[in-house]
């Protein structure tokens, strides 16, 4: 397919919470909208019709026939060889078609796309965010899990079943805590928000007024000078600091951009996670890796399935890097 301006795509963003769905222009702009609250604990049929009401929203747009394609960014494990999606909170979706039944629910004709939620973060902020110009990037969501995706050769790299730079199961602590993925001392059992949260508990740290126990809870404790709540989050930051290393050591990326509500502890997670990072990036092809923090904020899904669309029907120019 060359070039073609004026077409759209019809992104979904699919996670345990929520069902998003836009139409989505070259420019990255979101023309119409959707959504639907995930029905995450019912049955399989439930769930879909839930994605089949977002995209029949949609369709009512005067603006649906312009449609070119459809972009599925979707919480994993994904497998976009085989079309199914696992996801581990919609426990009634086990290797389910999503790809078959959308491309059935939008009449047959139009091509579907499926990547995993981390690789679609990766695919906008290389598009239209902090990845932007960049040819070798890594990207993160550090929230209640921690996912990723890469960009190699100036092209989003979502591997065969479109799941490649899942950093938050790389193992940094060879004996450490089991992980719910069956390995040991993943980033994501030490770096996510509620692991951020449980070690402050664990470490002795007292919710404030009103009890809240979250990981945001722990930053603020951590930005007031609580010393519990600063190690937990510099746990976390040394954790991350070795799974971006380790990146580097292997692929060469230039920069590393974070995002996700973790992310947004601000300075109570960057600065030392800038500062264990020299800890570990120390050869020198790896050493000049930069931490940035995603500027996409809660639509990254949407335009990074629409920009995984595009990228492989060559449907827009997405911007390679430099």
């Amino acid at each position: 397919m060359h070039t073609d301006h004026t077409g759209l795509v019809a992104a979904l963003d699919i996670g345990g919470t929520k069902i998003a769905g836009a139409l989505v222009d070259g420019g990255g702009r979101l023309l119409v909208r959707a959504q639907r609250p995930t029905p995450a604990r019912e049955a399989a049929g439930t769930v879909m019709a839930a994605v089949g009401e977002v995209l029949d929203e949609l369709a009512r747009s005067a603006a649906w026939r312009r449609v070119r394609a459809v972009g599925i960014g979707s919480a994993g494990p994904v497998d976009a060889s085989r079309g199914t999606v696992s996801p581990v909170n919609v426990p009634g979706w086990r290797a389910f078609p999503l790809v078959d039944e959308v491309r059935e629910r939008v009449g047959g004709l139009l091509p579907v796309t499926l990547v995993g939620d981390g690789v679609a973060m990766t695919a906008a902020e290389h598009w239209q965010g902090a990845a932007r110009g960049h040819a070798n990037a890594l990207c993160m969501v550090v929230s209640t899990g921690v996912g990723g995706g890469l960009v190699l050769d100036g092209r989003l790299h979502p591997g065969p079943t479109g799941n490649a730079g899942h950093i938050g199961h790389i193992s940094v602590d060879l004996d450490g805590d089991a992980c719910p993925c069956g390995a040991r001392g993943c980033v994501e059992r030490i770096a996510s928000g509620p692991n951020i949260a449980r070690r402050a508990l664990d470490s002795g740290w007292r919710p404030g007024p009103g009890g809240d126990r979250s990981a945001a809870a722990v930053a603020a404790a951590a930005r007031a000078g609580d010393a519990v709540a600063r190690a937990s989050f510099a746990r976390a930051a040394q954790a991350l600091a070795a799974g971006i290393a380790a990146t580097a050591t292997l692929v060469e990326i230039e920069v590393a951009v974070i995002g996700g509500g973790v992310a947004g502890a601000g300075d109570v997670l960057f600065a030392p996670l800038r500062e264990r990072l020299r800890d570990y990036a120390t050869l020198s092809f790896a050493s000049g890796v930069r931490v940035l923090p995603a500027r996409l904020g809660s639509d990254a899904g949407l335009v990074g399935a629409a920009a995984a669309a595009a990228q492989e029907l060559q449907l827009w120019a997405v911007p390679a890097g430099r």
